[in-house]
């Protein structure tokens, strides 16, 4: 007790600042030691069996769908002209076999439909006859002809643009 008694008020002061001086230093030891693992955790998070970290891989697939958005647009632009050319190729042919002639059997007249799906195209006649044949041909726009079409003729139209809308 008397090292107690004989210790003087500035003594202790000087005593408990030096220890409080010292609580500092286990604090910082204790979040260094802390800060190490959570950046070994992070390398480990961010570094893949491959060996390449998140920020390769992430650059790596930005790059690979930059990539694939310039595909999607070149396909786009193919496929645009792909329609276009579709939409004015023959896309329906319809055939009406008929008698042109009470006398004769067989039904060897017909008119051919050839339309594209925008209505346009040509329609073909051929009247048969004992002596002769003759073959005719009619521009249709629209499903519609210029030129005054048969029964028969109409008939084949109509029945190609029933396919067509289909």
């Amino acid at each position: 007790m008397d090292i107690i008694n004989s210790i003087s008020i500035t003594e202790w002061i000087v005593l408990g600042v030096g220890i409080l001086a010292i609580i500092p230093y286990f604090i910082i030891f204790n979040l260094k030691k802390r800060l190490k693992e959570f950046e070994k955790a992070h390398i480990a998070l961010q570094t893949f069996i491959s060996g390449k970290t998140l920020d390769e891989l992430l650059e790596k697939y930005l790059k690979e769908v930059e990539n694939t958005e310039g595909q999607i647009k070149n396909h786009n632009l193919r496929l645009e002209k792909v329609e276009g050319k579709l939409r004015k190729s023959v896309d329906c042919a319809e055939l009406v076999r008929f008698n042109a002639f009470e006398n004769m059997g067989g039904d060897l007249s017909f008119a051919l439909a050839l339309l594209n799906q925008e209505g346009d195209g040509v329609v073909i006649s051929s009247i048969n006859g004992r002596e002769e044949s003759r073959v005719y041909a009619k521009p249709i726009t629209s499903s519609q002809s210029s030129y005054h079409l048969s029964d028969e003729e109409k008939q084949v139209v109509k029945k190609a643009q029933d396919t067509l809308r289909i």
